[in-house]
């Protein structure tokens, strides 16, 4: 199957044209969700899966490295990767549209509510140094660009967590930022339109959270992957949020560079669903779901929320 000329997607601290000098091998693993959406969680199980074992030799972003950041040169992430003789998982937040695309790998993709995504993001970005990150950008790939890149992207969020709750699905310059739910939804809608395809997995981080030991063996089944019965309660535990919060010096993405977090075990933040409640009210969810019709099917859109959202609506005061 096929998707078409590939669409470039590029940020301040990404460029999905990274992939081009990139050679997939049969039975690769491409893990590719919008941000917050449970990335860590399925790189965490795919190991567990491959190597059927609950500890590692690496940290989990040297096991399953993110090809698209701008944080190591591109040449040492495809040194390390060709030097793996096990099966391997590649992460990254590009949507399907902007991906190589072969017959021989299994792309899984994870859906999560996007106003939880919101919290998450908040959360992940004050938690994170960003003097730090785009001194580790410029020794990677030096500042070209950057200026650029940076003058196109909408400034910070700022003010309450309301405030900053709307910024994010209805931003000043929609698709502009590293995320916003427009950026989101569409990402998931790369996935949701190739659903049915044999090498697409698309799975909801609720579901993983419901039922973690079932979904991993789906997971593992949709992999190809066997498993004895007695080895299943070990990688179970080790892929719950408690297990991997506690180990989150050799788990949390981009945990290999000092000073990316200011706490890496607050990037296993909470875990949880219905925290957008602390933010928005019932009385505004008809004006989120009103900018979730405006981006996303309506079918996607009620795979994604549940329970369903109210009918789409304008409120008065549109203004955050």
């Amino acid at each position: 199957m096929g998707l078409g000329e590939r669409v470039r997607y590029q940020t301040s601290f990404t460029d999905s044209a990274r992939w081009d000098g990139f050679v997939f091998r049969p039975g690769d693993i491409v893990i590719s969700t919008p941000a917050k959406c449970g990335t860590t969680w399925l790189q965490m199980i795919c190991a567990l899966e491959i190597f059927k074992s609950a500890t590692f030799d690496r940290p989990l972003d040297q096991i399953s490295p993110w090809l698209d950041v701008l944080l190591r040169p591109l040449t040492g992430v495809l040194a390390d990767l060709e030097a793996q003789a096990h099966r391997r998982i590649i992460k990254t937040h590009t949507p399907l549209d902007g991906l190589p695309f072969d017959d021989r790998v299994t792309y899984l993709c994870a859906s999560r509510d996007p106003r939880d995504v919101a919290v998450s993001l908040d959360n992940h970005a004050s938690n994170t140094d960003r003097a730090v990150s785009l001194a580790l950008r410029e020794d990677a790939v030096g500042a070209v660009v950057l200026d650029e890149l940076l003058a196109a992207a909408p400034s910070l969020p700022s003010g309450t967590a309301r405030e900053r709750f709307w910024s994010w699905v209805n931003p000043a310059a929609p698709g502009k930022a590293v995320s916003d739910l427009e950026i989101m939804l569409h990402h998931l809608d790369t996935f949701w339109q190739v659903r049915d395809q044999p090498n697409i997995v698309l799975l909801r981080y609720e579901d993983l959270l419901d039922d973690l030991e079932g979904q991993m063996r789906y997971i593992a089944a949709r992999l190809g992957i066997a498993i004895t019965e007695t080895a299943w309660p070990d990688l179970v535990q080790a892929a719950t949020f408690a297990v991997m919060k506690g180990r989150a010096v050799e788990l949390a993405p981009e945990a290999s560079h000092d000073g990316f977090y200011h706490d890496r075990s607050q990037f296993f933040h909470s875990g949880s669903t219905g925290q957008w409640r602390q933010v928005l009210s019932e009385e505004e969810l008809p004006r989120y779901a009103a900018r979730v019709a405006e981006c996303a099917p309506a079918d996607l859109a009620a795979w994604i929320h549940r329970p369903a959202l109210p009918a789409a609506g304008n409120l008065s005061g549109r203004g955050a």
